[in-house]
């Protein structure tokens, strides 16, 4: 068998995306991204879901985008259904930077609700990408059910996918501020001061509610 240089290249790049040193890797995958070739496609998903440097993780979504679609659909969507937390979570971040719609179908209840917040700040990033028009009402309603989990990271992501679909979370943040745990009546207040005053900032806006919940409001109260 004749080995070209095509292909010496190719097994070059393959091994450099393995390589220890982090900055090998990233340079590698930058190289990647700039020459798409097919048969890197199913090496830069596998690598998303073990590498462990978010930069080198972040230039692998960026060279994954410079593919054809046709070629990393199908991989990432089989990647959001693994059992491993990393991959799902890249490969959703991926989707959404793609934001090809025919992966909707794919950001499930069970994904935007997953155990594993780094996967469910990326779900709730790739279903406001992707969301398709007429639907947004819908994952309003399922993104609220999360409202008051995690820590202040994980909330500010949540908020900002919320506020991100517009006037039609109002139902969802209204029927939230009313429920019987105050975390996420606090979470549901803030997030509609945010939708209301995107300048009020994230940490204003939860001190704000944690007020009105102090005193025993709703945040509903002469409105």
């Amino acid at each position: 068998m004749t080995v070209t240089g095509q292909d010496t290249d190719a097994v070059r790049a393959l091994q450099g995306l393995e390589d220890g040193r982090s900055s090998v890797r990233l340079r590698t995958a930058l190289a990647v991204g700039t020459t798409p070739d097919p048969r890197f496609v199913g090496k830069l998903i596998e690598r998303c879901a073990i590498e462990p440097e978010f930069f080198v993780r972040d230039m692998l979504t960026w060279a994954l985008t410079r593919h054809p679609v046709a070629l990393t659909l199908p991989g990432l969507l089989r990647e959001v259904r693994s059992e491993r937390a990393q991959a799902r979570s890249q490969a959703l971040h991926t989707l959404s930077k793609i934001g090809d719609r025919r992966a909707w179908p794919a950001i499930t209840r069970t994904l935007l609700s997953d155990a594993d917040d780094e996967v469910a700040r990326s779900a709730w990033r790739a279903a406001v990408v992707l969301v398709p028009e007429g639907e947004e009402s819908a994952l309003a309603t399922v993104l609220a059910t999360q409202l008051g989990r995690g820590e202040r990271e994980t909330q500010l992501s949540l908020s900002r996918a919320l506020v991100a679909l517009g006037e039609v979370v109002v139902p969802a943040l209204r029927s939230a501020a009313q429920a019987p745990d105050p975390h996420t009546r606090v979470h549901a207040l803030a997030t509609r001061r945010l939708l209301r005053d995107p300048d009020a900032g994230f940490e204003f806006a939860i001190e704000e509610a944690k007020r009105v919940v102090a005193l025993g409001g709703s945040g509903q109260e002469g409105r």
